[in-house]
């Protein structure tokens, strides 16, 4: 008896050892399942509000820059004349669509040698999901955020230290376009540096990061992301002092003061001598007849 009682033990030790093992392997993917859902609800609302970005942007893009920039922004380099239309945008990164759109240079108008800046035609909204979806085409920058260009947080001397870094970076790799001061100035081809005056510090990291039109490309590569930073500080700093001198006829140096000299004082000079010569021979003419 007590042997056949063993047998039946064993029998049903051997019975239940795969059902228990099913049943604890089906346990434990629920409560993981379950310990995730708990955690990570956040993550998984980011990739759905990330997909439906990308979405947004597709629709946007269809409907305002695939007549350029092809369906699936591949570009279109020649219309039916041979002129440029647009060029591919896979590989250009969030950070070139939250420049060109953010700051209403795309869409063009019309077509020309450089995309002026104007009011922009998509919301703050709309530009995040167009440069979503093209950052969905291939890598590229991304729009950096207001740590990368901020100089809060620095001490005085580190913001000092900063500007004097920024300065010479600027001075130079960007005073034979943009002016020392950040005016801008004339291009070849009919292009133009434009004013750095007012620009809103996102958009000049922006600009230095894609290289925009005939901006050469600064990547971090080759210009870190602190010495963007300090060129900012540098920018920000000659914005906010005032103009000791007087009039500062835009900031051209000695070529619009100059001209100022020739035109204005030498001219005024030259009129003034003409005038007196002009009344004293109308008072000889006068003492003559008398």
């Amino acid at each position: 008896m007590r042997l056949l009682n063993q047998t039946a033990g064993r029998l049903s030790r051997r019975r239940r050892g795969p059902l228990a093992g099913l049943l604890v392997l089906l346990l434990g993917l629920v409560m993981t399942g379950a310990l995730y859902t708990v955690f990570s609800p956040a993550q998984a609302q980011d990739q759905a509000s990330d997909t439906e970005q990308v979405a947004q942007g597709r629709e946007l893009f269809l409907a305002s820059c695939a007549f350029c920039h092809g369906k699936n922004g591949q570009g279109i380099s020649t219309d039916r004349e041979g002129y440029q239309v647009g060029p591919s945008l896979v590989g250009v990164g969030a950070a070139a669509v939250d420049f060109q759109v953010g700051t209403g240079r795309m869409p063009m108008m019309r077509s020309g040698a450089q995309a002026p800046r104007k009011e922009p035609v998509f919301t703050d909204e709309e530009t995040a999901a167009l440069a979503a979806y093209v950052a969905s085409l291939g890598p590229g920058p991304a729009i950096p955020s207001e740590s990368d260009y901020s100089i809060e947080g620095l001490s005085e001397e580190e913001r000092e230290e900063a500007i004097v870094r920024g300065g010479q970076i600027f001075l130079t790799n960007c005073t034979a376009c943009h002016n020392f001061n950040g005016g801008g100035g004339a291009m070849p081809r009919g292009g133009y540096a434009p004013s750095l005056h007012g620009v809103d510090p996102k958009y000049i990291y922006e600009a230095m990061l894609t290289g925009p039109q005939q901006m050469p490309n600064f990547s971090n590569g080759n210009l870190d992301p602190e010495a963007k930073r300090d060129v900012i500080a540098y920018l920000t700093s000659i914005q906010e002092n005032p103009e000791y001198g007087g009039f500062g006829l835009g900031g051209l140096g000695p070529v619009s003061e100059g001209l100022f000299a020739w035109l204005l004082g030498i001219g005024g000079l030259v009129g003034v001598a003409v005038w007196i010569a002009s009344h004293t021979t109308r008072s000889k003419k006068t003492k003559v007849e008398a």
